[in-house]
């Protein structure tokens, strides 16, 4: 991975332009443009993904009510420009939180998958609590089969 913006997938670039504008505004409502239908979701609290666009969409669109203080920090890139990893830290409630999104983007741009990751422990705990109050009955039934 490298660290030179100058290496994403030309596709990706308005793409990752647009994330950055809806977490500047806190308004995810454009997010449904930028992701493949088929797209994944990564939770930080489980192992199985969550399969289709609608998941991820109602993942982030409910994370991002959740996170405050949410500041990106670094921005990796992969060798052919379509996977991107951006470092953040942010706060649920009084626990302060580090991690990372790891997007999977398709050669038109698409995100075809995104998984978050969190640390530390407390800082997981007190966002899967906020994440479970928010969406313990919706998210499960689009759990991926295995």
């Amino acid at each position: 991975m490298t660290q030179t913006p100058s290496h994403i997938h030309p596709a990706v670039v308005p793409s990752l332009e647009l994330w950055h504008a809806m977490i500047g505004k806190n308004d995810l409502s454009d997010l449904v443009t930028i992701v493949h239908p088929d797209a994944v979701f990564r939770s930080p609290m489980a192992i199985s993904a969550y399969s289709r666009a609608s998941a991820l969409i109602l993942a982030l669109g409910t994370v991002i009510q959740v996170l405050k203080d949410f500041t990106y920090h670094r921005q990796l890139v992969s060798d052919d420009g379509l996977n991107v990893v951006l470092e953040f830290s942010a706060r649920v409630g009084e626990k302060k939180l580090k991690g990372i999104d790891l997007i999977r983007f398709d050669e038109q741009g698409r995100i075809v998958e995104f998984e978050v990751m969190v640390r530390p422990l407390s800082g997981l705990q007190a966002l899967g609590a906020e994440m479970g109050a928010r969406l313990g009955e919706t998210l499960p039934a689009f759990k991926a089969k295995n």
